[in-house]
C-alpha cells in the first residue's frame, strides 16, 4: 500500500469498516497492522524519551525510526538521568517491541530532512518532534507539507513568525496534530475550565502564574568562548541547524540550551504553554496589547536572565472584561492573597486567578484548582462538568491521525498560546514595552524588536513559503 494511500485509508472512515477484527486476527488486543499508526522520533534527548515511553504504552503505535543528530548523551547532570540519544532510544524501543514481533527493527538517522523528503520516509504516517526549540517550526513544517501527523513539544515554534506560519501550514494540509503542553489534557485543568466559565469566583480581573525555574548554567556571565571536544556521534552541524554555528561546548548541549535565546527561550518559552493555558482557554484571551517584562539578574544579553516578572494586559475576555495576567519565574511570586488560609502557602509553582467572589489556585501544568472565598476556608459551588475529558494527550492526537476529531491542542489554539508566550520573551529581550499591533505583527515603535519577531536563518535552513 503506498504511503498517501496508507495514511488516507487509517483517516477514512470506511477504512474502519474494512478492517477485519482484531481477535479474529490475533485474540485479544491484536492491531492489524492497516489499523496502526507509525511514528518517527524526531529528538531522542530527554523529552524525546519520556514521549516514546508514552507512544509505547499505546498498541496502535509503533515507532519505526528514531531521528537525531547525537548518538548518545548523558543526562547524569540533569533531572533526566542515565543516557538518551539516537541508540539508547533505538535500543529500548525495540526492546519493547520484541515481545510481540521478535525481528522488530527501528530505522535511524541524523537528518530529519533526508527522511522526510526521501522514499524511507514513505511507510511514517506522523512525526512526534522532540527537539531544542529553534528547530521545532522547520521539522514541523517539513513534516506537514509530506502529509504526516505531527505532535511538536511546545512551546510550538521559536519565534512568532514561525508560530504564524505553521498554524497557517496546519490548516491548509489538514494533517493532525497536537502541542505537547500535555497538562492541557488533563481533567484538572478542564475543572479550571469549568470554574472559571461558571462564575464561581465572579469575573476575574488578574491572573498569577509563577514557576521556580532558574538558568541551567548558573555561574555563566556569558556565552562560552573555548571550543570543548565534540562527543563522539554528534554531527554539531545538524544539531545547530537554522542558526549560526558556534564552536560546541557542554553548556550549550545537553538540555542547558534554554539557556541560549539562539536555542532556547528561557523559563518563559519553556513553561508558558503549561502555566498560561488555563488562562488563554479559560477566558478565551486573543493576543495582548500590551506586554511588560522585567528580568531578575540578566548578565549578557544573549543569555536568558534568572528570572522575570512582567504582566500581559488583554482588552477583553470571554467575560467581557479586560485581563491583567502576571507572570514570575526564578522563585518569584505573586503576593500571598488575603483569602489563603492562615496554615496555607502558595505552591512553589502555580497559577493564580482572582475574581470578585474569590480567590482560584492551581497547580502548575493545569494542576488541581482550589477555590478560596475567604480565608474562614467559605466553600463555594462546584460546578457540573461540561467538557470532554481527554483520553490522554498522545491517545487524542493518534486518534485524530486515524481520523478521529482533533486533538485539543492542535496547532490552531496551540499556536495562539505561542504566541503569546513568545511576546512575553519579546518584551524581555528588547527590554521595552511591546505594544502589540497583531493585524501587522509588529512592536509599535520598537525597531529592534522585527529580527526577534522574524528570527535568524543561515544558508540552506531558510523558512519555506
Amino acid at each position: 500500500m503506498s504511503a498517501i494511500n496508507r495514511r488516507r485509508f487509517l483517516a477514512s472512515g470506511a477504512a474502519a469498516a474494512t478492517i477485519v477484527p482484531r481477535h479474529v486476527l490475533g485474540g485479544p488486543g491484536h492491531v492489524a497492522p492497516s489499523d496502526r499508526v507509525n511514528v518517527a522520533l524526531i529528538g531522542a534527548g530527554g523529552r524525546g524519551q519520556r514521549n516514546a515511553r508514552e507512544l509505547m504504552k499505546l498498541n496502535d503505535v509503533r515507532i519505526t525510526t528514531v531521528i537525531d543528530p547525537a548518538e548518545r548523551w548523558s543526562l547524569d547532570a540533569f533531572y533526566y538521568r542515565g543516557v538518551a540519544g539516537r541508540l539508547p532510544a533505538v535500543e529500548e524501543i525495540e526492546k519493547h517491541y520484541a515481545a510481540q514481533e521478535p525481528n522488530f527493527k527501528v530505522r535511524q538517522a541524523a537528518d530529519y530532512r533526508q527522511v522526510l523528503s526521501g522514499s524511507e520516509g514513505d511507510d511514517i504516517d506522523a512525526v512526534l518532534i522532540a527537539t531544542p526549540d529553534h528547530l521545532h517550526a522547520l521539522i514541523s513544517l517539513a513534516a506537514m507539507n509530506a502529509g504526516k501527523g505531527v505532535y511538536c513539544e511546545k512551546p510550538l515554534t521559536h519565534n512568532i513568525a514561525e508560530a504564524r506560519l505553521v498554524a497557517r501550514v496546519a490548516e491548509q494540509t489538514g494533517v493532525a496534530t497536537q502541542m505537547g503542553n500535555q497538562g492541557h489534557s488533563r481533567d484538572e485543568i478542564r475543572e479550571t475550565i469549568e470554574l472559571l466559565r461558571s462564575g464561581t469566583i465572579g469575573k476575574v480581573r488578574q491572573v498569577h502564574a509563577w514557576v521556580p525555574a532558574t538558568r541551567w548554567n548558573k555561574s555563566l556571565i556569558a556565552p562560552p568562548t573555548d571550543r570543548q571536544p565534540l562527543p563522539p556521534g554528534l554531527n554539531w552541524d545538524l544539531w545547530c541547524g537554522p542558526r549560526a554555528v558556534v564552536p560546541f561546548h557542554s553548556a550549550y548541549a545537553p538540555v542547558s540550551w534554554r539557556d541560549f535565546w539562539q536555542f532556547g527561550l528561557g523559563a518563559m518559552g519553556d513553561f508558558g504553554c503549561h502555566d498560561l493555558d488555563s488562562a488563554v482557554w479559560g477566558l478565551e484571551l486573543d493576543t495582548p496589547e500590551r506586554i511588560e517584562m522585567h528580568p531578575a539578574g540578566q548578565l549578557d544579553p544573549a543569555m536568558i536572565p534568572f528570572g522575570e516578572a512582567g504582566v500581559f494586559d488583554f482588552a477583553n475576555s470571554r467575560q467581557g472584561t479586560p485581563i491583567k495576567m502576571n507572570w514570575y519565574s526564578g522563585g518569584l511570586q505573586p503576593r500571598r492573597p488575603e483569602q489563603l488560609p492562615a496554615d496555607e502557602k502558595l505552591p512553589n509553582r502555580g497559577v493564580m486567578f482572582v475574581g470578585d467572589l474569590g480567590v482560584m489556585v492551581c497547580g502548575g501544568a493545569g494542576g488541581k484548582p482550589t477555590v478560596y472565598a475567604d480565608a474562614a476556608g467559605t466553600e463555594l459551588p462546584k460546578p457540573e462538568a461540561t467538557l470532554k475529558r481527554s483520553n490522554g494527550h498522545h491517545r487524542d492526537w493518534i486518534d485524530a491521525v486515524k481520523g478521529g476529531p482533533a486533538a485539543s491542542s492542535d496547532f490552531q489554539y496551540a499556536a495562539k498560546l505561542t504566541e503569546i508566550t513568545l511576546l512575553g520573551v519579546l518584551a524581555l529581550r528588547c527590554g521595552e514595552v511591546i505594544h502589540w499591533d497583531a493585524d501587522q505583527m509588529k512592536a509599535v515603535g520598537v525597531d529592534q524588536a522585527d529580527p526577534i519577531i522574524h528570527g535568524d536563518y543561515r544558508d540552506g535552513w531558510k523558512l519555506p513559503g
